[in-house]
């Protein structure tokens, strides 16, 4: 049968780089039932509730403060070591439609621990509505995704490979999901170390949560308490700053529900940064 050639486009060719660069880590996963009544009712109540996504973000990101495994990564060199993080670095990766493609983009949070809830969004919504070149996350993946492959294999092994790169390049953890989609547990990849996957919220106040995570750097005991922690950190300090966040005006309140369901979606992979 003859077929087609079609080139590569670049954001076809920063997930081939990724899935590259994602093929030796040895993920394991966890998942779990959340009771998310508190924070649920929480965000009903908000004029302008944050998506999920930088609930999740900020939620992990605190139990993370006080657990340096969850800010920890497996590096190569000069020898393999641990690699301990001052603070964490969330990547939420982000679904876009790019000169008629669909394609997805990681957008970075760079200690989420210190932001307020609204921050958080407003980077991940910066990340979904604003063009590609006003986005600097996303103008530093395209240019290192325009080099030669010689160059890219490179600068993926040094951004692989140093604990400092590595840290700037992937972050310590994303949060993915394919709720906006119809909901399913997603087993992505990434450079890792810990992927945070959530469902859809249930009528009964639930939410399944899968995190993969590297067995390198930790074991299942750690995941399994870190599961419990979220759910506790999800009802509590952050439906806690949902009560306290500001009301918005009713007029914007209206347009942002009104544009809830044309919002790009979540997906499931973290991604380089230059």
């Amino acid at each position: 049968m003859r077929g087609q050639i079609r080139p590569i486009s670049l954001h076809r060719r920063l997930i081939i780089d990724l899935m590259h660069a994602s093929r030796d880590v040895p993920f394991v996963s966890l998942e779990r039932t959340l009771q998310l009544g508190p924070l649920l009712d929480a965000r009903a109540a908000a004029d302008r509730p944050p998506g999920f996504a930088a609930l999740f973000v900020k939620a992990f990101a605190l139990i993370a403060r006080d657990e340096p495994v969850l800010r920890t990564l497996y590096v190569k060199w000069p020898w393999p070591c641990f690699y301990e993080l001052p603070r964490s670095v969330a990547t939420v990766t982000i679904a876009r439609v790019e000169h008629g493609e669909d394609c997805v983009l990681p957008q970075r949070v760079s200690g989420p621990e210190t932001m307020t809830l609204v921050e958080i969004d407003a980077v991940i919504r910066q990340g979904k509505e604003a063009p590609v070149e006003d986005v600097p996350m996303f103008r530093k993946i395209m240019r290192a995704t325009r080099l030669p492959l010689p160059l890219r294999r490179f600068a993926w092994w040094v951004g692989l490979s140093f604990g400092r790169q590595r840290a700037n390049w992937f972050g310590n953890f994303s949060v993915t999901s394919v709720a906006a989609c119809g909901g399913g547990q997603l087993l992505a990849l990434s450079p890792g170390p810990f992927i945070v996957n959530y469902d859809v919220a249930l009528p009964d106040q639930t939410m399944r949560l899968l995190i993969r995570w590297d067995h390198r750097v930790t074991d299942g005991a750690m995941i399994a308490r870190t599961a419990v922690r979220l759910e506790e950190v999800l009802n509590g300090e952050i439906a806690a700053e949902l009560k306290a966040t500001p009301a918005v005006g009713p007029g914007l309140a209206q347009v942002d529900r009104a544009c809830e369901g044309k919002r790009p979606k979540i997906t499931a992979v973290g991604g380089p940064e230059g």
